[in-house]
């Protein structure tokens, strides 16, 4: 995909992330509100409104398109809802993408939001045989920590990684989202603060592990001929969009692939190899390679899950991301910073929401406006996340 099929990011908006206690529908309100006004376009402007659900807030979670369609003021603009767990945010944007290429609309809404309980997020309730996440909370008692531990301890058998490595990781997110005013924790930490905090499922301690979070985010798209005609000359090009299924055989489920939250069952050099990952799908849209990244948004649920990341996206050969991450290469000033938001070490989830707040922060990086955490020079961004029952999603972004 390239040309006059790219779409154009011409206004982001977000909601601060915290535990707030309220509705979610105020806090995708506000991003909107952000969004429209970044976009400089009216409400009544927006012809197609993509929702991200969430499936904790009940009936209005499960439509979200249709709740933030009413909250902002019915004007007649379509709607549709999106899940995908974790990535339910990029397949709203592929789906706003769809209508801007078709020709049914000229200017899209993306929106999520979500308010979460305390606590790690338990499994939805009900029966569901064949889907191996459920299979793995109910059968084998692996909440999310503990997979990601299992994955942490994979990595520590297989390519020698360190507790101190894992900590590593923290420190460098806690560093980059000091700046960030959206970001939930705006804390230093040190290798020691993490190595000894509260241990959670070993090798991971606390720090280690992301929280869960209240949170919104929302972005204006459109089409680049638009774009152009209305002289948004600085408006961030989508250039490649992937929302992949895991490539492993099914129904047949092997560890390390017995759930399908995890970056290995996506795909990528630690995995199946880098011609079958999520990323490359996006990669080949966009006409680029790891290497013209500038910077990257990856989905850090734990601090040993970022460091899969760097292969799965290309950043590093299999078994080299401790050694790329000790280098300093993905620090800001680095040859490739990852998470300069601070990451959901920063952020905690806030689900529907998060893989937009990634687009969000790389609109944010490639136009310098990211204050106190900018990558300089930056010109071109992936933003990379998966989610429960074979959900991935990555995104690239180019000036």
């Amino acid at each position: 995909m390239s040309g006059d099929r790219d779409l154009a990011i011409i206004g982001v908006g977000m909601h601060p992330w915290g535990k707030w206690g309220r509705n979610f529908v105020e806090y995708g309100v506000v991003a909107a509100q952000a969004a429209l006004a970044d976009a400089r376009v009216e409400w009544r402007d927006i012809q197609f409104v993509a929702g991200a659900d969430t499936m904790r807030n009940g009936y209005p979670g499960y439509v979200a398109g249709a709740t933030f369609a009413q909250a902002l003021g019915w004007q007649g603009a379509q709607v549709s809802s999106s899940y995908a767990a974790c990535a339910s945010g990029v397949t709203a944007l592929s789906s706003a993408r769809a209508q801007i290429l078709s020709g049914m609309a000229d200017v899209a809404m993306v929106i999520g939001a979500d308010t979460t309980p305390k606590g790690f997020l338990a499994p939805n309730k009900g029966e569901r045989g064949d889907d191996p996440d459920w299979l793995r909370f109910r059968l084998l008692g692996a909440t999310n920590p503990t997979y990601f531990a299992l994955y942490a301890r994979r990595r520590m058998d297989l390519y020698g990684a360190s507790r101190e490595d894992f900590a590593r990781v923290k420190v460098k997110n806690a560093r980059h989202g000091l700046e960030n005013p959206y970001a939930r924790y705006r804390k230093a930490s040190t290798v020691e603060d993490v190595v000894t905090s509260p241990l959670v499922a070993d090798p991971l301690s606390l720090l280690d592990i992301c929280a869960t979070s209240d949170g919104a985010a929302a972005m204006i798209v459109t089409s680049m001929e638009w774009a152009k005609a209305h002289n948004y000359t600085d408006a961030i090009r989508i250039r490649g969009i992937s929302t992949t299924t895991p490539s492993y055989p099914n129904p047949v489920i092997e560890m390390p692939n017995f759930a399908t939250d995890s970056a290995a069952g996506l795909g990528g050099p630690a995995a199946v190899g880098f011609k079958d990952s999520i990323a490359l799908r996006a990669f080949e849209e966009a006409g680029i390679g790891p290497s013209d990244l500038s910077c990257a948004e990856v989905y850090d649920l734990s601090t040993a899950l970022e460091l899969d990341w760097y292969e799965h996206i290309g950043l590093c050969e299999r078994g080299e991301a401790e050694g790329l991450l000790r280098s300093g290469a993905t620090e800001l000033g680095g040859r490739i910073p990852v998470n300069p938001s601070g990451g959901l070490a920063c952020f905690g989830e806030a689900v529907p929401a998060q893989a937009i707040a990634q687009v969000c922060e790389l609109t944010w990086q490639l136009r310098g406006t990211a204050t106190g955490r900018q990558v300089e020079g930056a010109k071109a961004g992936l933003s990379i996340n998966q989610g429960l029952f074979g959900h991935g999603s990555c995104v690239i972004v180019t000036r």
